[in-house]
């Protein structure tokens, strides 16, 4: 046994291979392990990029169910959005509350049968404002009340609770009807003419959508016998009068539809 004259314990001319073979493995080794390094390198990136691929698409996903529940909010549990037909619908700023026990218990509602027509009682304010309040009822202030939709004095129109739905706002009603409150300028609790419209436009919308007549279509004094809305329990004249359009603008969307 001797050691060859690169230091290699060996016999002859094994000594030699063993010498040369090692100085080879060596460099191989470095480049190995910086092919390796390339690799756990690319790996990562590649981990990095699918993961970031997954969370556009979850958010993607996401957002599309929120778009479908907030665009299915004005349609009855039993249709799709395939078979809405929008023609006739009024501008919507969908703002729906916070679910709590109070404004948005998001109880089912099973069918709409009837919409019932409401009127702030809070002379002066505005739809956000009216919005704002029965959001306000979620901290628990002992007050359940709230509204599917609330029509405001320059006849913007906030949609609060989804269609499918109850509202707290009718009583024993809340369980088969849609609610509609209407902001007022002052006391006597008559509608704005833009309000008006407004109202009449939804109205009409909802009664072709779910297939109501306008008898389907009562005030709250109707349920219960409150003075609301107001100038309609006060003026019976206004309230046919209210109807009689309502019914036309049923006949013209349909005519628009058909």
């Amino acid at each position: 046994m001797l050691y060859d004259e690169k230091g290699y314990k060996g016999k002859g001319i094994e000594g030699e291979y063993m010498a040369r073979k090692r100085e080879t493995d060596r460099p191989k080794s470095q480049a190995y392990l910086r092919r390796c390094r390339v690799v756990y390198r690319n790996r990562a990136i590649l981990a990095v990029i699918v993961v970031a691929i997954i969370g556009i698409c979850i958010g993607g996903i996401k957002r599309k169910f929120e778009k479908e529940d907030i665009s299915g909010t004005f349609k009855s549990v039993s249709l799709t959005s395939s078979k809405t037909d929008w023609r006739g619908a009024p501008p919507l700023d969908v703002q729906l509350l916070t679910p709590n026990p109070y404004s948005r218990p998001q109880l089912k509602l099973e069918q709409v049968k009837g919409i019932v027509i409401h009127y702030t009682a809070n002379p002066g304010t505005s739809a956000q404002a009216n919005r704002d309040y029965f959001e306000g009822l979620k901290d628990g202030q002992g007050t359940s009340a709230s509204s599917h939709f609330i029509v405001g004095l320059e006849g913007e129109i906030i949609q609060c609770v989804p269609t499918a739905e109850e509202a707290y706002a009718s009583n024993n009603r809340n369980v088969d009807t849609l609610s509609i409150e209407c902001c007022h300028p002052d006391e006597s609790g008559q509608f704005k003419d833009v309000t008006y419209q407004s109202v009449i436009q939804l109205t009409g919308w909802l009664c072709v959508r779910y297939d109501l007549s306008p008898e389907d279509v009562i005030r709250h004094h109707d349920v219960t016998g409150k003075e609301c809305p107001k100038y309609f329990v006060d003026h019976e004249d206004a309230w046919e009068q209210f109807r009689a359009d309502v019914k036309d603008k049923i006949e013209e969307i349909k005519k628009e539809q058909s």
